[in-house]
């Protein structure tokens, strides 16, 4: 009888493959675990972006909304503020808008407007008329024949960049302003702009914080006023009269910037936010984007078109 006899050297090659295909199946799996990661993980991305598209086409539609009305109008009869609410692509939207008028133009508002509105914002009346006096060295060009005194005071309190001097480009620059508190300018914040073009306030929608803050107004008168406003004509001799001392800072007069903030509720539970300020223009531009900020996010500034007729929307 023939015995079969085995070979070591066969027996450890065949042992060497078996162990090096293992590790190819382990190599392989782990490769389509990552892989699987990653499709996940592009998935939730590209759902986000998806997300962020959809409500930013909502929020442009609610914008176009807002112009149209405005603009259908017409100048004379133009409102300050309103709000509507529409459903549009699963999701309900509130809009409501406010002339810009309504807030304290920094690169306009007149030094006494500016004090008083930091001393009503918790500033202590030394303080408070600096602080006016550093806004308005931000914002105005240095002159040819004298010393550039502004500068100097940044390069003295050691900061490595120097004022503007030219108009504010953005409310967020008041944080850049020698000697504000920061505390103060998160304050000052909701009631100033950049857009308004007015050096005045429209009393008719400003909030009291901002009413507060005209020259020769009193706590007693504010809340007289407040309480009349909404039954007072929409007329320059009323409104000087309620106003009484605190008139030289007030005006009915409307600007062309608005601001418009939409609230979005998706059916699916998710909430979007935006604040969009817009200018209304001319028959070529019928309006532009001045800002557009979604829930706290940063600020951009570009034109935006209205859509013609001809224009697909």
């Amino acid at each position: 009888m023939t015995r079969k006899t085995s070979h070591p050297a066969a027996t450890s090659e065949h042992g060497f493959v078996l162990v090096a295909v293992l590790w190819i199946m382990a190599a392989l799996s782990a490769l389509a675990v990552i892989f699987s990661v990653y499709l996940s993980n592009s998935a939730q991305a590209l759902a986000v972006s998806d997300a962020g598209l959809h409500a930013e086409a909502l929020v442009s539609a609610g914008v176009e909304l807002t112009a149209y009305q405005l603009l259908l109008a017409g100048e004379k009869t133009r409102p300050l503020q309103g709000k509507f609410h529409y459903r549009l692509d699963n999701a309900n939207l509130e809009v409501s808008f406010v002339s810009e008028a309504a807030r304290i133009d920094l690169n306009l508002a007149p030094k006494d407007l500016l004090a008083n509105f930091f001393s009503g914002l918790g500033a202590d009346a030394e303080n408070a008329g600096q602080y006016a006096d550093r806004v308005i060295g931000w914002r105005t060009p240095p002159k040819d024949d004298a010393a550039d005194d502004e500068a100097s005071l940044y390069r003295a309190a050691g900061l490595s960049y120097s004022p503007r001097q030219a108009p504010f480009a953005h409310v967020n620059e008041l944080a850049l302003v020698l000697g504000l508190p920061s505390t103060l300018v998160e304050r000052a914040l909701p009631f100033v702009t950049v857009f308004s073009g007015l050096p005045k306030i429209n009393v008719l929608v400003a909030q009291p914080e901002v009413i507060a803050a005209l020259p020769g107004m009193t706590p007693s008168a504010l809340k007289e006023f407040l309480r009349e406003r909404p039954t007072l004509p929409d007329d320059t001799a009323s409104i000087a009269t309620a106003l009484g001392p605190a008139q030289d800072n007030a005006t009915i007069e409307k600007s062309n910037s608005f601001r418009i903030l939409t609230a979005i509720k998706f059916d699916n539970g998710r909430q979007s936010s935006s604040e969009v300020v817009i200018r209304l223009g001319g028959k070529k531009d019928p309006y532009q984007v001045l800002s557009w900020q979604e829930e706290g996010a940063a600020v951009s500034r570009y034109p935006r078109r209205l859509a013609s007729d001809g224009d697909a929307l």
